[in-house]
């Protein structure tokens, strides 16, 4: 691995004295370009740096390293030119936790019975007490805290707003610890002369900068609950936590706000419970014999060689030429994702030139190492990632470009992909809705199915489970889902991508249980957890790998990547560039082997052996006479106990 950086010293001399050495390296990817995403906004006035990281994963014969970005005609000015092997970053420290109170509210007068005591006005706004809100705690906060004393009914009421910020706030400074996750949860309303929709949001003023505690779109004058979380991971000088959000002259009302540290510990001890009772069956191993009576004490052991639970990882076409990346993949996953080589970007950047080569040798890696697929994507509503020919298209042109996609993909894959996430993001872009009208997503659906009938055709989008992105709620994507299944469309599964910060269970599982009414299988399609800190970003993962395990309508998940410089956020990565685990990818082997079950033991006077393990295929060793008798047998889900037979009888 070597980082490549802009420095502001050297010579043109120096410069094309690197260059030549570089060049005549034995230290190319051979015509293949590897990109190198580095970006920096830069002026005429004032020298910047640009930084980063890129791997070779083979020996080569030239490299060839360029800038780009100016507009034609733009001169660029480089004053140095340095490539060198990348400084290993020192490990991370697990994050102080001696100290923490769980589950103990920070904010001060939170049930407002000493007035407005430790609150202060957001700006010009007046802040007043009144009673009548709801006394229970809302949900996710009581699924934290257990069982929690009830609220006594007091809010703060917030009038004479003349900016959306303006709002109750308190500084919570002193109250916070470095790398602890807190929740937060409050009841909201907004005035009875408003109408909505309005957007309330807690947020927490961390210096100069905000971050999102969570926010609601209330559309009546009814309380709504509010729930979200964040954490400080750098030394601020001063935080404050307000709420705002409604637009100017909205009166609203907050009630109960509360702000705690996060008891993951006791999350994850519930949530082994349930995982045990969701993914888990009895099993009788039933040993039959010349003479049951011999069999009374036959030593049985039962090994689980694979969980058939789908966990599985994106993958590129660059990366399968990487030997060790290769190796993880293959040991660790038994689903993939083609990050985008199956995009229609992609395979068509110019119109009617098709380029199929790298999803193919995708698609050949999988099945040469038994990895099923999903297929992402046929369609992407967001504007911003369609290509400018298309967007060029007339209305006719553009229906035609639309059936000639989904054609030319269905059939040419007719059968291989068990997945496919039909129109990506509908929920954040509308580019074939604004032009070809309503009906065309449900007409994709339609026409996939029409194609191949084999694959459950998902929906896909983000920030279902966090509760910080209005747009996407679980009701707006329920009923999304309710539209195109009364427009006659396919939809067989929920796709939650998962690009997720700071995550908190109970809010997870809340939207899981929302999106399970619909019946439909749901699968964490693009998860991912960003932290700098290795230990936090362990424990962000394994909060999403539990709460997905233990749901009982999550049927898979699959991981945005895994390995470094791979990956669509920074600090991100289980693996660094050089094929170390940090601690993410230590905890990720580490809950991958607690779900495997094993048993050892003797049979009883029935001549059976029972336990209860995890879905999957076992090996069963059954040692009688001084001989060994080994047997596979694979345990699905059922409500039932499993009944193995196995005959020692030759």
């Amino acid at each position: 691995m070597a980082s490549i950086q802009t420095q502001h010293s050297g010579s043109e001399e120096n410069f094309e004295k690197i260059w030549e050495e570089i060049s005549n390296k034995d230290c190319l990817y051979d015509q293949r370009k590897i990109i190198i995403t580095l970006n920096v906004q830069a002026t005429d006035t004032d020298w910047v740096q640009l930084k980063g990281k890129f791997l070779i994963n083979s020996v080569i014969s030239k490299a060839v390293i360029y800038l780009e970005g100016p507009p034609p005609g733009t001169d660029v000015l480089v004053n140095s030119f340095v490539v060198k092997h990348a400084e290993k970053l020192p490990p991370s420290s697990p994050p102080d936790t001696e100290d923490v109170l769980y589950g103990v509210n920070i904010i001060t007068n939170s049930s407002l019975n000493d007035s407005i005591n430790g609150w202060f006005p957001l700006g010009s706004c007046t802040l007043t007490i009144a009673n009548g809100s709801p006394l229970l705690l809302p949900p996710m906060a009581k699924e934290s805290l257990g069982n929690p004393e009830p609220l006594n009914g007091n809010y703060i009421l917030v009038t004479n707003r003349s900016q959306t910020w303006m709002g109750p706030a308190q500084v919570i400074t002193d109250s916070l610890k470095l790398q602890v996750t807190y929740q937060v949860s409050a009841w909201v309303r907004i005035g009875s002369d408003k109408s909505g929709p309005q957007n309330i949001n807690v947020a927490v003023g961390v210096d100069s900068q905000w971050v999102n505690g969570g926010q609601v779109e209330a559309i009546d004058d009814r309380w709504y609950e509010i729930g979200g979380s964040f954490r400080i991971e750098k030394l601020p000088s001063r935080v404050i936590v307000y709420v705002q959000g409604p637009s100017p002259g909205v009166d609203f009302m907050v009630a109960g706000l509360q702000i705690f540290p996060v008891d993951r510990i006791t999350r994850f001890k519930h949530l082994k419970k349930h995982t045990n009772k969701v993914r888990k069956r009895d099993v009788i191993l039933k040993i039959f014999g010349s003479n049951v009576k011999d069999l009374l004490g036959t030593i049985v052991s039962v090994k689980q060689i694979k969980n058939s639970f789908p966990i599985g990882a994106c993958i590129s076409r660059m990366n399968i030429d990487n030997e060790d990346y290769v190796n993880f993949f293959v040991n660790n996953f038994n689903w993939g994702v083609f990050g985008n080589e199956l995009k229609w970007y992609w395979t068509e950047s110019q119109q009617g030139i098709l380029n199929y080569t790298d999803a193919d040798e995708l698609l050949d890696f999988c099945n040469k190492n038994g990895i099923d697929v999903r297929g992402h994507c046929i369609f992407w509503e967001v504007e911003s990632v369609v290509q400018p020919w298309v967007k060029a298209l007339s209305t006719n042109d553009l229906e035609a470009a639309v059936q000639n996609r989904i054609t030319s993909l269905m059939l040419r894959y007719k059968g291989k992909f068990k997945h496919y996430d039909v129109d990506n993001e509908m929920l954040h872009g509308s580019f074939y809705q604004d032009r070809l009208g309503k009906d065309i997503r449900a007409n994709m659906f339609k026409t996939a199915t029409q194609l191949d009938a084999s694959p459950k055709l998902f929906v896909n989008d983000y920030h279902i489970e966090d509760a910080t992105d209005t747009r996407a709620s679980p009701e707006k994507y329920i009923q999304q889902i309710l539209d195109l299944q009364e427009q006659g469309a396919a939809v067989t599964g929920i796709g939650v991508q998962g690009h997720i910060d700071k995550p908190v269970g109970p809010i997870v599982s809340q939207a899981l249980d929302k999106l399970g009414v619909l019946g439909l299988p749901i699968w964490f399609t693009e998860l991912d957890v960003s932290a700098e800190n290795e230990y936090v970003r362990a424990d962000d993962l394994e909060v999403m790998l539990r709460e997905a395990y233990a749901h009982p309508s999550v049927e898979g998940i699959m991981l945005w990547g895994f390995w470094e410089l791979f990956m669509s956020r920074e600090n991100a990565h289980l693996v660094n560039a050089e094929g170390d685990l940090n601690e993410a990818g230590k905890r990720l082997l580490a809950l991958k082997e607690e779900w495997l079950s094993h048993a050892y033991g003797k049979t009883d006077d029935q001549g059976e052996f029972k336990f209860r393990g995890f879905h999957g295929t076992y090996i069963v060793d059954v040692i009688a006479s001084g001989e060994k008798i080994s047997q596979t047998f694979i345990v699905d889900k059922g409500d039932v106990p499993l009944v193995v037979n196995i005959n020692l009888q030759s």
